[in-house]
């Protein structure tokens, strides 16, 4: 069959199995175990993928040989973005193979700390698709398990966490569909460091530069554009991708039409106070904490209560899809010992959630689409800080509008920001999908980017925080 034929016969069956797993999918943010057990009998039933000449085992990052760098080389001798592995093999939804084939790649990166680390992206042509343009699709796995990474997914791993890039395939089997080839990081890194921007942003660039430079495999070159997209966690690694791109990899932010990103953390430590105490969303603040101090060596154990410490144990490894609505009411002070009530009474801690401020990063070059929620009550977070507000349940409305406007006020006047004041987290995001898209397409075609930066409400003020704010 001819290639085109084939891929789109392939890409039809993603689609179709896509909207045969989406209820299961989206209810891994539900945690029940309805979709535990749907997911594990369907990963039963299903035969195993062929990868490099041998079954896919479904192994993790722990006993899976692809996701560790055992060259004679120290890492530190590549550049940024050198391949170090390759694989190639059968992209799978819920443990299920279909005739859609993925490209692997293990690459050098840099991690938080600017230290060499080695991470996994996974490339996947378009049926027809030319080279010419590509979208990085940053995934929101939000988890601080390496093995819940979308690549681990489409290699066929099952897992409560690793269901939530399945159900991400309704976002992805469209942009296939139109011709868009996708490349789709483990935006965390090895050591899944959930919400360290910065490590993030490094992993998606580094990611766009091991895809173009395994053209052989991939089918991308220096001369391929893209885009960039990204909703919740994905907007993580999206915005600080495009904020360091100018700095960290010149030669990608040449080639970027633009970003396109919604439900944007911005401050963490102004998210922190408005999820604290909330119904549904308060388990991302443990979450968070436990990612930030992992990723900048934090030994935040010492300042716990002993609830603290319970709440942490049981989240070490833990996806979004475990905590949300886990803990509904608690709040920082019950997981601290009492000295430390206040967060900002933690140097390291503070000195950490500065780094991952986005006021604090440099200002993209490029256009980009921002979308925002406003109705966290929906969620069960009622939460209205002085000087922080509403937002839609996890992110701050206020911050991303206050971002949105220091990038107009320093020179990118090419941003058109959006908020949704009917809609939470959860249900702006389809609502804004369809809209990141056709923004995005428009880019490729090379129209005039939209902005509204003249008329974008106040937000926020994002200086640094400080010992006892």
């Amino acid at each position: 069959m001819h290639r085109r034929y084939s891929g789109l016969a392939a890409a039809a069956a993603v689609t179709a199995l896509t909207l045969g797993t989406a209820p299961t999918a989206t209810a891994a943010t539900a945690t029940t175990a309805t979709t535990a057990t749907t997911a594990t009998t369907a990963a039963t039933a299903a035969p195993d993928a062929v990868q490099s000449g041998r079954q896919h085992t479904g192994a993790t990052s722990d006993d899976d040989p692809f996701y560790r760098y055992d060259g004679s080389k120290p890492l530190s001798s590549y550049r940024p973005g050198d391949v170090l592995k390759k694989r190639t093999l059968n992209y799978h939804l819920v443990g299920i193979p279909t005739p859609l084939r993925a490209t692997q790649l293990l690459y050098r990166s840099t991690d938080a700390q600017g230290r060499p680390s080695a991470n996994v992206t996974t490339v996947v042509r378009a049926p027809g698709g030319d080279g010419t343009k590509a979208v990085s699709y940053q995934s929101f796995y939000d988890s601080l398990d390496p093995a819940h990474g979308p690549s681990r997914a489409i290699a066929g791993d099952v897992s409560l966490g690793g269901l939530i890039p399945n159900a991400e395939a309704l976002v992805m089997a469209p942009l296939l569909a139109q011709g868009y080839d996708l490349v789709i990081p483990d935006t965390e890194g090895q050591t899944a460091d959930f919400a360290a921007g910065p490590g993030y942003g490094t992993a998606t660039l580094d990611s766009i530069r091991a895809s173009t430079s395994a053209a052989a495999q991939t089918g991308l070159d220096g001369e391929t554009r893209f885009g960039l997209l990204g909703y919740s966690g994905g907007a993580i690694a999206t915005n600080w991708a495009v904020a360091l791109a100018p700095d960290y990899a010149p030669e990608v932010d040449e080639r970027l039409v633009g970003f396109a990103e919604g439900g944007v953390l911005v401050a963490p430590a102004h998210n922190l106070k408005y999820v604290d105490g909330a119904l549904v969303w308060n388990g991302v603040l443990p979450m968070a904490v436990i990612g930030v101090a992992r990723a900048y060596d934090i030994d935040i154990e010492r300042y716990l209560s002993e609830r603290g410490l319970e709440v942490f144990k049981e989240l070490e490894h833990a996806s979004i899809a475990d905590a949300l609505g886990r803990y509904p009411g608690m709040t920082w002070k019950d997981l601290a010992k009492p000295a430390y009530e206040n967060p900002n009474s933690i140097p390291a801690f503070l000195e950490a959630v500065n780094k991952i401020n986005l006021g604090e990063a440099p200002t993209p070059t490029v256009p980009g689409f921002i979308g925002q929620g406003n109705a966290g009550h929906l969620e069960g977070t009622l939460n209205n800080p002085p000087g922080i507000g509403t937002g839609d349940g996890v992110m701050v409305a206020g911050d991303v509008r206050a971002l949105a406007r220091q990038y107009c006020a320093t020179g990118n006047r090419s941003i058109k920001y959006e908020q949704y004041d009917a809609l939470s987290h959860i249900t702006a995001m389809p609502y804004w999908a369809p809209r990141a898209m056709t923004w995005l397409t428009a880019r490729f075609n090379g129209e005039t980017a939209p902005s509204n930066c003249g008329s974008i409400a106040p937000g926020n003020s994002l200086e640094p925080e400080r010992p006892g704010n």
